[in-house]
């Protein structure tokens, strides 16, 4: 992968999207069909993929799937800072309005993040009220000029590919003028009786005692640095800092729907991703100033660890954290397993498997983690992209969506229990079970050969050897649930590799790890990228 010449460094005055250009783009005609992906319709106004028709229609689908289910309780709605989450909200407000639905917003319309919506759904489902269900305008950590809109049905997680499709097929329905968006203006439905307000961001601050010791963080006055990187974590986090009484610095409160404030990812663009060195390259210029960093996309669904050795692999930290909390959480049922994606490193199995702990694996998507967690048969789920959520301490559902708050507050409470560095404590782990050289690189190419990837069944395969071993498993359906992969994973007693296409890229994603070398690692990728070529030919 090439790095740009300007990564990591600020971005420069001029140089931002421009923000009235997006919105006044928000109100165009849809030039592109509904498309649910891994989570939720995403895409840009500016090329007619995310317009105000969209975000009606889609919000019309999810009303009149509630009603085909039954689902008669509050829609706990939330946005992001993207510069197309407000105007969004507005139309998804008019149409849920526009068909008589209870909305709860937080008060003064300030951003909600992901996991306060999946924590609010849970907590009211939980007291035996009508069953409520979300929606959470967002494109995740993609660049400012985008848009992106989540379902998030009664279980609190992202809703399946069974939902998803029902929803995407009536929002383009609607799009083909097949029925009616009932809808009022937001000057009236913005004041409607349907319409709730309510501290969902203060309700789940103050319920974080529940699933992180947040005493023992304070008691030992472990120094904590957190950049919400200018999304919907920001509330959470200066309420935090105020309410639990914790050395805890928000190194930047700016908000800007251009992220102005940024430095440029590995490629140039203005990316909110923390798991990214470079796009968190300020706050890991900070490290030394404290015990333990971390920072959120604009959602806050996703973490970014910063130890004293700088940005941790999301891969490494998920490990360290599965290894800790195996026996700092004694509530949990010994049977419940761990969650990984096809993807995430094999560092999991064996940290796991070292405490007895049986593996979940599953295609890439929190979406099938989400009934398996709801019911309390996985303790933990995590996912390479830094998206992870567990348990309470009880063990009963915490947030059955990615929690980046909560997984940043975990990485405190690591380092106040254990008394050492998460750079070292990993160091450590990586002694006891082997240390792992993971890569992702993107391989142009067609949509002929993305389709061939994507359907590639182990009869397709005719090697028996990978990088020099033996090849002990060909998938193309995940072990945990038998889930369709989308694309191949092959694997030795030493290393795997997977390749998948992607779903909005002319591009194959491969993947590989290799638990001897970087040499044995480039073996893989490039064993990978032949199996691709081939598929393609």
């Amino acid at each position: 992968m090439s790095i740009h010449p300007q990564a990591g460094q600020p971005i420069e005055a001029g140089a931002t999207c421009d923000v009235e250009a997006v919105l006044r783009a928000y109100r165009d005609k849809a030039q592109r069909p509904v498309k649910f992906g891994t989570s939720g319709h995403r895409g840009r106004s500016i090329d007619g993929a995310f317009q105000e028709a969209h975000v009606a229609a889609i919000t019309q689908a999810i009303c009149d799937r509630r009603g085909a289910e039954g689902i008669a309780g509050p829609v706990f709605l939330g946005w992001d800072s993207h510069a197309l989450s407000g105007c969004a909200a507005q139309t998804a407000i008019e149409v849920l309005v526009g068909n008589d639905v209870h909305v709860v917003l937080q008060v003064d319309d300030e951003h909600v993040s992901t996991p306060t919506i999946s924590w609010a759904i849970l907590a009211h489902n939980r007291a035996g009220q009508a069953t409520a269900d979300g929606i959470v305008i967002t494109p995740s950590h993609n660049p400012p000029e985008d848009g992106g809109l989540k379902y998030n049905p009664p279980h609190g997680g992202p809703a399946g590919g069974a939902v998803t499709g029902d929803i995407e097929r009536r929002a383009n329905a609607l799009l083909d003028g097949q029925g009616d968006v009932r809808r009022v203006p937001y000057e009236q439905a913005r004041d409607a009786s349907v319409v709730e307000r309510r501290d969902l961001v203060g309700a789940y601050v103050d319920d974080l005692p529940s699933v992180v010791d947040i005493a023992a963080i304070r008691e030992a006055g472990v120094k904590i640095g957190v950049d919400p990187l200018g999304g919907a974590g920001l509330g959470a986090w200066l309420r935090i800092a105020q309410r639990f009484g914790l050395d805890l610095e928000v190194v930047n409160k700016d908000v800007d729907p251009a992220f102005g404030f940024m430095r440029r990812d590995h490629d140039g663009k203005i990316r909110m991703d923390c798991s990214s060195p470079y796009a968190m390259a300020g706050l890991v210029e900070m490290r030394d100033r404290f015990d333990v960093a971390m920072g959120n996309d604009p959602d806050a669904d996703r973490h970014g660890i910063v130890s004293r050795d700088g940005l941790m692999n999301p891969n490494h930290f998920l490990s360290l954290a599965i290894d800790y909390l195996a026996t700092n959480r004694p509530a949990w049922r010994e049977d419940a397993r761990i969650g990984k994606t096809l993807v995430t490193s094999g560092l999991v199995d064996r940290v796991a498997a070292s405490h007895g702990r049986g593996v979940y694996e599953v295609p890439v998507g929190f979406k099938w983690f989400a009934e398996p967690m709801f019911a309390g048969d996985l303790v933990f789920a995590g996912e390479e992209s830094a998206g992870a959520s567990l348990l309470q301490m009880d063990g009963t559902p915490w947030s059955t969506d990615k929690d980046g708050i909560a997984l940043g507050l975990l990485a405190a409470e690591i380092r106040a229990k254990t008394g050492e560095d998460l750079g070292a404590r990993f160091d450590a782990l990586v002694e006891r079970h082997g240390r792992p050289f993971y890569r992702r690189v993107d391989s142009p190419a067609t949509d002929e050969a993305r389709e061939a990837v994507g359907s590639l069944a182990p009869g397709d395969v005719t090697i028996e050897t990978l990088a020099g071993d033996d090849i002990t498993q060909v998938l193309s359906h995940a072990p945990g649930n038998d889930a369709p992969i989308g694309g191949i994973k092959l694997v030795t007693e030493s290393g795997w590799m997977a390749a998948r296409p992607s779903g909005t890229e002319p591009i194959v994603k491969v993947y590989a790890e290799s638990f001897r070398d970087e040499a044995h690692l480039e073996a893989l990728i490039e064993a990978g990228r032949t199996l691709v070529a081939g598929a393609g030919s």
